[in-house]
């Protein structure tokens, strides 16, 4: 199919981006795969691209205070390499890494991987993880939100995501999944960080979007966290919490999740010591 028409401007700046942004039908361009190609099959409407690829503003890997600020425009070839995520956040790196192949990690951005709506992706679940914080700009000016709400909520209309605001964990976090073959989309995928707390899990893929499992966290508290353990704290959850999908079960897509819990918390074990 063709792209259907629309208009297409490029601000000088994030103020007039924010101004654009507020007509009706005005979306985003930033790495522009999942637009583009929502465009293309009539998945998705736009009347106005408003292009901000170029906003050296929304760049950038810095770290301030023991917290990492990533521009919401770092491509993901960019954040699965960058020595202070993979040094303070590991769990990001590893998602960033197994996003896509090169040429989709070198086009995608941190902020499009972490705004996708209808279908899970990597980076969201290792921010749900980290209990990270995604900076918005809005007409109301910057505002913050945590980003297991913003994975629940998405992006509020006439916003751009500028940043994610990441705790600098060291190395005792990972993360891992199992792709779907047809789509490299997350079948399943579980992020995992170890604090002096307990752990802290998340899962996507198996569950409607990228959720903090609390309850596993709380009989997982303490350890051990061998594989034994990680299932049954897995089976305990509630069965409607995992959904089918792709041809899987809720119960296959359960024991999956906790199977790579499991190897998530056994590598954050490892690399911590």
């Amino acid at each position: 199919m063709i792209l259907t028409e629309f208009d297409y401007v490029r601000p000088a700046g994030l103020d007039e981006a924010l101004d654009l942004l507020a007509a009706p039908g005005a979306r985003v361009l930033a790495g522009g795969q999942s637009l583009l190609a929502g465009l293309r099959t009539g998945a998705e409407t736009a009347r106005l691209l408003v292009d901000v690829r170029h906003l050296a503003e929304l760049r950038g890997i810095a770290s301030d205070g023991g917290t990492l600020r990533i521009g919401a425009l770092t491509t993901l070839a960019e954040l699965a390499a960058h020595p202070l995520v993979r040094a303070g956040a590991p769990e990001l790196a590893a998602a960033a890494r197994a996003n896509g192949d090169p040429q989709v990690r070198n086009l995608g951005t941190a902020g499009g991987n972490l705004a996708v709506t209808g279908r899970p992706t990597d980076l969201p679940v290792a921010a749900v993880a980290a209990d990270a914080v995604v900076e918005l700009a809005g007409p109301g000016g910057r505002t913050r939100m945590a980003a297991e709400a913003f994975a629940a909520a998405g992006p509020p209309a006439g916003s751009v995501l500028t940043a994610l605001l990441v705790p600098d964990a060291g190395p005792a976090a990972a993360f891992e999944k199992t792709a779907d073959r047809a789509t490299r989309y997350p079948l399943c995928a579980a992020a995992v960080r170890l604090t002096a707390d307990g752990p802290r899990i998340a899962v996507t893929g198996a569950t409607p979007r990228a959720l903090r499992l609390r309850g596993v966290e709380d009989r997982l508290r303490g350890g051990p966290y061998t594989t034994e353990a990680v299932l049954a704290a897995f089976r305990a959850e509630p069965r409607e919490l995992f959904v089918p999908g792709r041809g899987t079960s809720a119960e296959y897509l359960g024991h999956l999740a906790g199977v790579l819990t499991a190897r998530a918390l056994a590598r954050a074990a490892r690399t911590s010591t």
